[in-house]
């Protein structure tokens, strides 16, 4: 390598560093989130007519009403989604009674509104392909599920007074719809405690089992542990 080209590499690694360096000290989220910009403001102003036209009739997005896009009912949505994720939402189930009915360039185009209209910073690229892998986080980069999100843990079932709790419990994961995950059985179990509340079936023959529980978390991350919805013996052994 030419000696010129080794000096150019050592500075970029250098300045590839710093940036480094000056991003964990100011807890910038990670590269691949929604605040590295995930739209264009161009993109969001073409939105706001459609919305009124399309929306507004049964959403908000800001201020108070029903149907609010904005704040707690966002972020207890779609934090640690993408925004892929998002807007195969919005394109499938909106407007309501005309689903789907919108060009997909009118959908993404809302989408970008509503990501615009929670503080979300703009970009250079159009919300698409291009950004759909972007991931929804808080600014702090935090990976906690809110609270009331639909979630599925794993672990091994234990008696805990009158109640139960899953041991060795795998972090929450966040889902569409309660049930068992495809690699329940087999995937690597966690170190955590995990309590599960309001359990309506009789689990006692299930003890020491693996068992995957879902419902919604009560409290950040399910500090309170999982309202459940459903649970189910995924393996007879434990861990």
């Amino acid at each position: 390598m030419p000696s010129g080209t080794r000096v150019l590499a050592i500075a970029a690694a250098g300045f590839a560093l710093s940036a480094g360096s000056a991003l964990l000290s100011s807890q910038t989220p990670a590269p691949g989130t929604v605040w590295d910009g995930a739209y264009t403001d161009a993109q969001a102003a073409r939105a706001i007519s459609e919305f009124s036209a399309s929306c507004a009739e049964c959403h908000t997005l800001g201020g108070s009403g029903d149907g609010q896009l904005v704040g707690t009912p966002f972020w207890e949505g779609y934090s640690q989604k993408t925004v892929g994720d998002l807007l195969t939402f919005v394109r499938t189930n909106m407007p309501s009674g005309a689903e789907g009915s919108l060009t997909a360039t009118t959908y993404a185009d809302l989408v970008a509104l509503i990501l615009k209209s929670n503080g979300l910073p703009a970009g250079s690229m159009e919300l698409g392909p291009a950004t759909g892998h972007l991931k929804i986080v808080p600014k702090d980069g935090s990976s906690a599920l809110p609270a009331n999100s639909l979630a599925r843990v794993v672990g091994c079932l234990t008696k805990s007074g009158s109640g139960w709790v899953l041991t060795n419990a795998t972090a929450p994961e966040r889902i569409d719809a309660a049930g068992v995950g495809k690699d329940d059985a087999t995937r690597p179990l966690g170190t955590g405690t995990f309590a599960l509340k309001f359990v309506l079936s009789r689990l006692d023959s299930f003890a020491g089992q693996r068992m995957s529980a879902s419902g919604i978390l009560l409290g950040t991350g399910g500090v309170d542990g999982l309202n459940v919805s459903s649970v189910s013996r995924v393996a007879p052994a434990c861990p």
